[in-house]
C-alpha cells in the first residue's frame, strides 16, 4: 500500500490525472487503477470526480495527510539504517516539540551536523512540558522550546523571535490588494491548524479579536501538508515565519503577504539544558554554535 500511498500523493498534489500520469510515467488508465485499487483497500472515496476534476473527500484529506507522514517516517528510516551501517558516532539526545521540529530543528539539524559530522543526534518528542520533564530527569541532553522556560535548576537561552505570516498561492485575488488587514480574511478560504495546538489557540483568538470568520477548508497538523494544499485548494493560511524559507514558497508556488496584525502572535524559541548538567564537549560546541547558526540557516 505505501507504493499507492506515494502515487496518491502526487495525485492530490497535481489535482489532475493527466499531470500525475506524466509525473509518475504511468499511463492515465493504469493510475486510475492504482487509485481504485486504493479506495477498495481502505473501503473509501478518495474524490469526488467532476468531470475531469478530482476534489478531495473529507476522507481524501485525511488519507493525504496520513500519507504524508508515512513518506516522512519512511525516509526517517532509510536515513536511520544509514548511520547504522557507518561507524559509532558519539551521541547527543535532543527533546523537542512537534512544531518545533517542523520549522526550527531541519535548518539547524542540517547546519550543524555539517559541521559535526562524527555525531549522532537523537532526537525526542513531547509536548513543551514533557520536553522540560525530559530535560530536568537528564533523560535528554538539551531541549528546544517555543516558549521561554523559568524553572529552578534549568537554564533557558533565547535563540530567536518568531511570529505568524499569511501566505497564498501566487495567483491569489488577496495580492491585488494594496495593503491586507485582519478583516480582509473574513470568508477566505483557509487551511488552518488542527484544535489543541498553540498555533490554532492564537489563531483562534485573532479571529475572535477581529471578528474575522473565515471559510475553513481542512484542519491539519502538518504544516508541510498545509503548503502543498494551498494552491490545490487556492486557499490561505497562516503559517510561523521561521518555516516559511524561501526555497519552500518557491517550490510550491506560495508567497507570503504582510500584515501588521500578525506581529502580534510573535513567540520566542529557546534552548533548555540543566545547570549542573554534565555536558561533554561536542554538547558544548553544540551550545555555543546554536544562536549563529540559526541566525543563517534560518534567513535561507
Amino acid at each position: 500500500m505505501f507504493e499507492d500511498l506515494l502515487v496518491y500523493i502526487t495525485v492530490v498534489e497535481q489535482a489532475s490525472l493527466n499531470k500525475a500520469s506524466k509525473l509518475l510515467n504511468l499511463s492515465q488508465p493504469a493510475l486510475s487503477r492504482k487509485i481504485a485499487k486504493l479506495e477498495d483497500e481502505l473501503g473509501v472515496l478518495l474524490f469526488n470526480r467532476n468531470g475531469k476534476r478530482l476534489e478531495l473527500t473529507r476522507t481524501g484529506q485525511l488519507v493525504y495527510t496520513y500519507a504524508i507522514e508515512q513518506r516522512q517516517r519512511h525516509v526517517q528510516f532509510l536515513e536511520s539504517i544509514s548511520r547504522y551501517k557507518q561507524a559509532e558516532r558519539s551521541v547527543l539526545t535532543l527533546g523537542a516539540s512537534l512544531t518545533t521540529i517542523q520549522t526550527t530543528l531541519p535548518p539547524l539539524v542540517k547546519a550543524l551536523m555539517n559541521k559535526y559530522p562524527d555525531t549522532e543526534l537523537k532526537l525526542v518528542t513531547g509536548k513543551t512540558h514533557e520536553i522540560v520533564s525530559h530535560v530536568r530527569d537528564k533523560k535528554v541532553d538539551f531541549g528546544v522550546v517555543a516558549s521561554s522556560i523559568e524553572e529552578p535548576g534549568l537554564l533557558c537561552i533565547p535563540l530567536f523571535e518568531d511570529h505568524l505570516e499569511l501566505v497564498v498561492p501566487s495567483q491569489h485575488e488577496l495580492l491585488q490588494e494594496d495593503r491586507i488587514s485582519m478583516e480582509d480574511l473574513s470568508g477566505q478560504p483557509m487551511i488552518i491548524f488542527s484544535k489543541g495546538t498553540w498555533y490554532r489557540r492564537v489563531i483562534d483568538d485573532l479571529f475572535a479579536r477581529h471578528n474575522v470568520i473565515p471559510d475553513i477548508r481542512m484542519e491539519i497538523d502538518s504544516f508541510e501538508a498545509i503548503v502543498r494544499l494551498l494552491p490545490t485548494c487556492k486557499a490561505a493560511a497562516l503559517l510561523p515565519k521561521s518555516y516559511l524559507r524561501t526555497p519552500l514558497l518557491d517550490k510550491n508556488e506560495v508567497v507570503t503577504i504582510p500584515m501588521k496584525e500578525l506581529e502580534q502572535t510573535r513567540r520566542r524559541t529557546c534552548l533548555i539544558f540543566g545547570q549542573k548538567t554534565d555536558l561533554n564537549t561536542e554538547t558544548r560546541q553544540w551550545i555555543s554554535e546554536m544562536k549563529k547558526t540559526l541566525s543563517s540557516a534560518l534567513s535561507v
